[in-house]
């Protein structure tokens, strides 16, 4: 069996254990609310990381690309959510042969969003589910909350169309100071969604989709009274960003890149064969640094495309030594690769591709 130490570098790793004990985690605390586990593929973008989810009892996948659609789709998962608008007519014709085969619900927010839409579904005879989306204070996308019930009688007049619910995601979350006042932001936001469907029902709309997303309020949000799904994706692998936020630890933390030091010429700054096509450069300004370095004492200081800056005051490494390095945020970095090394302790014991990327 291959181990970690002979792979190519850099390479980028999955840890099973904990891969398996997220998933299970996050399962058993959705399930023993009544809470419906939608979570989030772009974080993983990997059918057997997918299929581990829906295994441990995920109601479906949350899409954000049309690549992602089709992959799972063409995968056979049933229930899919494209959580983006559907803006323009390659993606217009897109949902509508989507809306084809079933199992699809998009979001939109806007009638200038959704009048295309409507028209081409109506034209093909068939019809498009869809979920209004809701700022509930990250301010992308989404209508805000006074204009809820007027973007909702309106959108669902149209033909083709179909309201099913309410969507936000509670992006705001990462910005607060501390644990305690994300979780309480967590908790409005849900409080808020559910109240928004509430209105809805009373005003005579069938709403069973009251759906919040994002893995800091993976903990708060799902479990406002009235809220039916919760769609984290980072939880899976989680990141360094999620330290951050309180999220995890890094025991929990089970992707990483493993690189390996090619140069010390410089006492204390330590050159690795990883750099920024290898961590994606996503956050590393907010973060002060490129990822969090598995050896004791050393920071990832900065990247250039194919070569990482590391900063090792101990003098610790040496050419040849490896590093294995979590990422600021698993989703970018994932999308920077084709693939992935499955390993339980030091054994590889598979090799994922990894699919639907731009």
């Amino acid at each position: 069996m291959t181990r970690v130490a002979e792979l190519p570098t850099p390479a980028l790793l999955v840890d099973l254990d904990r891969l398996e004990r997220n998933i299970a985690r996050m399962a058993a605390a959705f399930s023993g609310a009544g809470v419906g586990l939608r979570p989030h593929a772009k974080t993983s973008k990997c059918l057997e990381v997918v299929l581990r989810q829906l295994g441990a009892g995920a109601l479906g996948m949350t899409c954000s690309t049309p690549a992602e659609v089709a992959w799972l789709q063409a995968a056979g998962v049933p229930d899919l959510l494209w959580a983006h608008a559907p803006v323009g007519p390659p993606k217009v014709a897109f949902v509508v042969e989507a809306a084809r085969r079933g199992g699809l619900t998009v979001a939109l927010d806007s009638p200038e969003a959704a009048a295309p839409l409507s028209a081409a579904a109506a034209a093909a005879g068939v019809e498009v589910p869809f979920v209004l989306e809701v700022n509930t204070g990250h301010a992308r996308l989404g209508v805000d909350p006074e204009h809820v019930p007027a973007t909702a009688a309106s959108l669902a007049a149209l033909p083709g169309l179909r309201l099913r619910g309410l969507l936000t995601h509670e992006g705001h979350l990462a910005a607060m100071p501390d644990r305690p006042s994300l979780e309480a932001a967590g908790r409005t936001a849900g409080a808020l969604l559910a109240r928004l469907a509430d209105g809805l029902r009373a005003g005579g709309h069938a709403i069973d989709v009251v759906s919040v997303g994002s893995t800091p309020g993976a903990t708060s949000a799902p479990f406002a009274p009235g809220v039916t799904e919760g769609r984290p994706g980072t939880y899976v692998y989680y990141d360094a960003n999620q330290i951050r936020l309180g999220s995890c630890t890094l025991e929990d933390c089970a992707l990483t890149v493993l690189a390996r030091v090619v140069s010390v010429q410089r006492a204390g700054r330590p050159i690795i064969d990883a750099g920024i096509k290898a961590m994606s450069s996503d956050t590393i300004a907010a973060a002060g640094s490129v990822g969090l370095v598995g050896t004791p004492d050393v920071t990832f200081a900065d990247a250039n495309e194919e070569h990482g800056f590391l900063l090792d005051p101990g003098g610790r490494l040496a050419v040849g030594d490896l590093v294995r390095i979590v990422p600021n945020h698993a989703c970018g970095t994932t999308n920077m690769w084709s693939h992935l090394y499955a390993v339980r302790g030091d054994a590889v014991e598979a090799r994922w591709d990894i699919s639907a990327r731009y």
